[in-house]
C-alpha cells in the first residue's frame, strides 16, 4: 500500500524530506491503546511504541500520537517492531478537554477530512449535543457532515420535522438519513467518502455506529451487542482505530465519548454559531452580552423568531465553559514554568554552596 493511500499528502512534503535525513520513515498510527501503538506504513501494520526522548519532551499528553498523526518511525527487529520518534505536524484534529477534573487538552484523533456527527432519530436526538460536536469538528479545521440514524423508527413528517429544527438552530452542514436496518442512505455515505481521505464518527454510544461500519466495510466485521430495552443498540468498540474501507477511504472508529468539555475552542464557536456571530457584530456594545443591553441585534432576532432563545443560550454556556477551561490552564502552565525557574535557581545556587 502506497502512503497516498494511507492519507498522505503535499502538504506533509517538507516533513518526509526531514525523517528522510534523520534516517527515520514515516507511517500512520492506526491504532492507540492504553499506551501501545500500531502504525502503517506500505510495508504493512506493526506495534510500536514511544522513545524515551518523545515521552521527556512532550509537555502533555496533547504531545503525544494520536490515532491518525503521522510519525517518523525507525523499524527495528526484521520490521516486526517501530519505535516512534517524532510526531509530524497535524493538518487537523479532533480535541476536547481531558475527562475529569484536569483541565489540558486530549487528542483524539488527528488529520481527518470530514466528520460523520451520528445522532438517532429516536432516544438519542439532541441538538445541544449536536452543536457541541459541531464545535469540535470547526475548532479543529474538520468538514461535518450530520448523519441522522434509526430513521425507520419514525414517519416521513417526524423526520422532516427534525431535520427542520437542525436548519433552525443555523446548522448548514449536509445532513444524510440513515437507516441500518433497511440500508437506506448507507450507498450516500459511501459516496461521500473519497479514496485517500480520512473520516470519523462522532456520536453517543448506541446509535449505530459500529453497524454502520459493518455495512460500509460489507463484511460484518466489527462486533456489536443486542438492542438493549430502550431500542438502542449497545456498541462494543473499546478503543479508537482506523480502518481501510474496501473502495479505498479510510474511516476512523472511535467509542462514544461521555464527556465532551470545550477547552481554547472559541474558533469553533464562532463558526459553529456563525449566525449569532454575524448579528453580534451589529450590536451597538463591542463587548454586549447578548441579555438586556440596548440595541442587541441578536435580542431583536430573537423577538422576530428569526433565532431561538435555547440556540442563543447554548452558545453563551459554550463560549462560557470553553473560556473558563482555557483561564485555568493558562493559570496552571504559569504555575508551572514559575516553579520549574524556582527548582533551576534553587538547583544553581545549592550547586554553587556545595
Amino acid at each position: 500500500m502506497e502512503l497516498s493511500e494511507l492519507g498522505m499528502d503535499a502538504w506533509l512534503a517538507p516533513s518526509i524530506s526531514e525523517l528522510a535525513a534523520l534516517d527515520l520513515c514515516a507511517a500512520r498510527v492506526t491504532a492507540v491503546d492504553r499506551g501501545r501503538y500500531l502504525v502503517r506504513n506500505e510495508a504493512g501494520e506493526v506495534p510500536a511504541e514511544l522513545t524515551g526522548k518523545l515521552l521527556h519532551l512532550a509537555e502533555s499528553s496533547a504531545d503525544l500520537p494520536c490515532v491518525g498523526d503521522w510519525v517518523g518511525v525507525r523499524l527495528r527487529d526484521g520490521g516486526t517492531q517501530a519505535s516512534i520518534h517524532t510526531v509530524l505536524p497535524r493538518r487537523s484534529f479532533l480535541r476536547r478537554k481531558a475527562a475529569g477534573r484536569d483541565v489540558e487538552f486530549q487528542m483524539i484523533a488527528a488529520n481527518i477530512d470530514a466528520a460523520f456527527i451520528v445522532m438517532s432519530c429516536h432516544f438519542d436526538f439532541n441538538l445541544p449535543r449536536l452543536e457541541r460536536y459541531l464545535v469540535m469538528a470547526h475548532d479543529g479545521h474538520i468538514e461535518p457532515v450530520v448523519l441522522l440514524t434509526k430513521t425507520d423508527l419514525i414517519g416521513p413528517e417526524a423526520l422532516e420535522q427534525l431535520i427542520g429544527q437542525i436548519r433552525r438552530v443555523g446548522v448548514e452542514a449536509r445532513i444524510v438519513c440513515v437507516s441500518n436496518v433497511t440500508g437506506s442512505g448507507v450507498e450516500q455515505v459511501r459516496e461521500l467518502m473519497t479514496p485517500g481521505k480520512t473520516y470519523c464518527l462522532l456520536g453517543s454510544s448506541g446509535v449505530g455506529k459500529t453497524t454502520l461500519i459493518n455495512r460500509l466495510l460489507g463484511d460484518g466485521d466489527l462486533e456489536t451487542r443486542e438492542v438493549s430495552h430502550t431500542g438502542e443498540g449497545r456498541h462494543t468498540t473499546t478503543r479508537r482505530h482506523l480502518i481501510v474501507l474496501a473502495h479505498g477511504a479510510l474511516l476512523i472508529d472511535m467509542p462514544g465519548m461521555r464527556e465532551l468539555g470545550l477547552l481554547g475552542a472559541g474558533e469553533g464557536i464562532e463558526d459553529s454559531f456563525a449566525d449569532i456571530a454575524a448579528l453580534a457584530r451589529q450590536c451597538r456594545f463591542p463587548d454586549c452580552t447578548h441579555g438586556s443591553e440596548p440595541g442587541c441585534a441578536v435580542r431583536a432576532a430573537i423577538d422576530r423568531n428569526e433565532v431561538s432563545e435555547a440556540h442563543l443560550r447554548n452558545y453563551l454556556k459554550l463560549r462560557k465553559e470553553s473560556e473558563f477551561h482555557e483561564l485555568s490552564l493558562t493559570e496552571r502552565r504559569n504555575k508551572d514554568r514559575a516553579f520549574g525557574r524556582f527548582m533551576h535557581n534553587y538547583k544553581k545556587r545549592k550547586g554553587n554552596r556545595d
